[in-house]
């Protein structure tokens, strides 16, 4: 199985490869704290909507320094339209606090990252590989469910996927491959009403029951 799974992920690589030779980075951002900012708002969100929020949020608080000055209350003003927008203001109020405790800027560490207010392994995740360079394979909602669709993973929990993708796919390739995945999941293979049997990946990574069913 584990063999197959490699061979799988390499064809599915090579048909990401050819789709999205340069994969930009969905969220707007300038710089390790702003992307930290974007991708913590995302959650529950399409980055469509952070995209349309950040930018008066960024004219007013791009450092960590300006988002604790502007104070929670502002804060939630500016992103009142996002999902989850109160927890996520007065998380982003303390993250900026914590970064200024710990000498005001974002650095390229696990556990810092991992500690601030709002800050789960995904958002880290996502942090340390598009702002760092840094091999990492963030775990979103597409990607989970493309992995378990694609038999790359047994589809229980987001850490189990994490594991079973870094375990196929070559570690150079994690950074880029978790944002052509993504753009595949919104672009071509749907969560609901799509036809697993004419995918160009489905078609022939998923198993037969699944084709079936749809899912």
């Amino acid at each position: 199985m584990a063999v197959r799974r490699i061979e799988k992920a390499q064809r599915i690589g090579e048909i990401l490869d050819d789709l999205y030779p340069t994969q930009p980075i969905p969220l707007d951002h300038v710089d390790p704290y702003t992307l930290l900012v974007a991708v913590a708002l995302s959650a529950q969100t399409t980055d469509k909507k952070v995209n349309e929020v950040t930018p008066a949020l960024f004219a007013l608080a791009h450092t960590p320094a300006k988002m604790a000055a502007l104070g929670e209350g502002r804060i939630l003003e500016i992103i009142r339209e996002i999902g989850l927008a109160p927890t996520k203001a007065r998380n982003l109020w303390n993250a900026a606090n914590q970064i200024l405790d710990a000498g005001g800027e974002v650095i390229p560490d696990w556990d810092f990252l991992e500690s601030l207010a709002g800050v789960g392994h995904k958002t880290a995740s996502v942090v340390m590989a598009q702002a760092f360079g840094v091999p990492a394979f963030p775990v979103d909602t597409h990607i989970h469910r493309l992995a378990g669709r694609w038999g790359l993973s047994n589809d229980t929990t987001v850490e189990k996927t994490e594991r079973d993708l870094k375990a196929v796919f070559a570690k150079e390739t994690w950074n880029r491959r978790h944002l052509q995945i993504i753009y595949f999941g919104r672009e071509h293979c749907p969560a609901l009403r799509h036809d697993l049997t004419t995918c160009m990946i489905c078609s022939w990574a998923a198993t037969k029951k699944r084709q079936h069913s749809g899912r």
